[in-house]
């Protein structure tokens, strides 16, 4: 039997192409992935826009829901048409994806203020309150997480799940409530509500162009004693705010370090002698944090939910104290472009979240 010389590879002929992502696994790989994470970013806020929209409308025109019995029926009906509700609501629809792209979500009806004037005011008092809330989360959720791992199968990995749950499943008020009736009624140690004295806050408004978060503006005042009250109100709303992602944050890090005691490596230094304690603190803690970063974005979406509340309780003046006090007055534009402008926010930093993890971890973009 002959073998035709096409058949037979010269050795020093080219590798075949590998099928399947080989050529996905360097640069390239990740930039595809960028490009179409970001690309995803435009749909999601389409569609995020456009239930908030209609949501809004079904129960009517603004005017009428803000202004409905307040006005006689024939000034109520001049205002809805200089308005344009009067107008087929598809038209209005496409009007308002107009505005949007030109970076305008609307004016409020209550105060006359534009929705990106709001969020630029208001704005830093919910970032610093997400960010106090991620600081609660972390180090309540993995160390947590890491003792329940180490006490998996026994009675306190049992009590910690149930902890886990009950920080996930508390409303996020009443959380607040008992804090407040503990911590600040009952004990005295902590302000009951606010964002920093009125002293505090007075010098604050004195400095040239504040950045609207407490913390940085109290630092650029000098007072020595500015940063501690700002931080002492911050305790509260920061746990209030942190234990509802602790929560989630015990159970991935848990379920993930467990997870990870089956691989090699682990296996090799069981062998080797190592201590339970230190596989789980040295070995089979770093792969389990993984899963908390691609989950962070997720998480930014339920803290800016729960600032609503959180803020609301506290007297926490950010973006979700003056989104009750629209929903109150029924400025259905306030309340509109707010949202929409949030899942902006929250869309934008799931991208970035994405673009971090798939750099941490290769298998993300796979």
């Amino acid at each position: 039997m002959t073998t035709s010389p096409e058949t037979v590879p010269s050795p020093l002929a080219p590798a075949p192409a590998q099928p399947g992502g080989a050529a996905l696994r360097g640069g390239g790989g990740l930039l595809r992935y960028i490009i179409v994470r970001f690309l995803l970013i435009f749909p999601t806020i389409f569609i995020l826009v456009t239930v908030v929209f209609f949501l809004m409308r079904s129960t009517g025109d603004p005017i009428t829901a803000a202004q409905g019995g307040r006005l006689p029926p024939a000034e109520l009906a001049k205002r809805i048409h200089e308005a344009g509700y009067d107008r087929p609501l598809i038209v209005q629809y496409l009007q308002y994806l107009g505005q949007i792209a030109h970076g305008d979500f609307g004016t409020t009806f209550t105060d006359h203020q534009k929705v990106t004037t709001i969020l630029l005011t208001y704005g830093g008092a919910t970032l610093e309150l997400a960010f106090y809330a991620l600081i609660v989360a972390f180090i309540v959720g993995i160390p947590l997480g890491l003792l329940a791992a180490y006490l998996r199968d026994r009675w306190g990995d049992a009590v910690l799940r149930v902890l886990s749950i009950l920080f996930y499943a508390t409303p996020v008020f009443f959380s607040g409530l008992l804090l407040q009736l503990t911590f600040s009624i009952g004990l005295g140690w902590l302000p009951v509500a606010g964002r920093a004295d009125t002293n505090t806050e007075l010098e604050i408004q004195t400095l040239p162009h504040p950045t609207g978060i407490n913390l940085i503006d109290a630092f650029r005042t000098g007072d020595p004693d500015a940063v501690p009250d700002v931080l002492k109100h911050a305790v509260l709303p920061g746990i209030a705010l942190g234990l509802l992602t602790a929560g989630v944050f015990l159970r991935l890090v848990r379920t993930n370090v467990i997870g990870t005691f089956n691989t090699q490596y682990v296996d090799a230094a069981r062998s080797r002698g190592v201590r339970e304690y230190r596989l789980v603190t040295r070995h089979a803690y770093k792969p389990a944090l993984i899963p908390i970063i691609t989950v962070i974005g997720l998480q930014i979406a339920m803290l800016l939910g729960g600032a609503v509340l959180t803020e609301t309780t506290f007297e926490w003046k950010g973006l979700g104290f003056e989104l009750n006090q629209y929903l109150e007055s029924r400025d259905f534009v306030a309340v509109q472009g707010i949202v929409a402008l949030l899942a902006v926010i929250v869309a934008v930093v799931n991208f970035i979240v994405d673009i971090i993890a798939a750099l941490i971890d290769p298998r993300v973009r796979y």
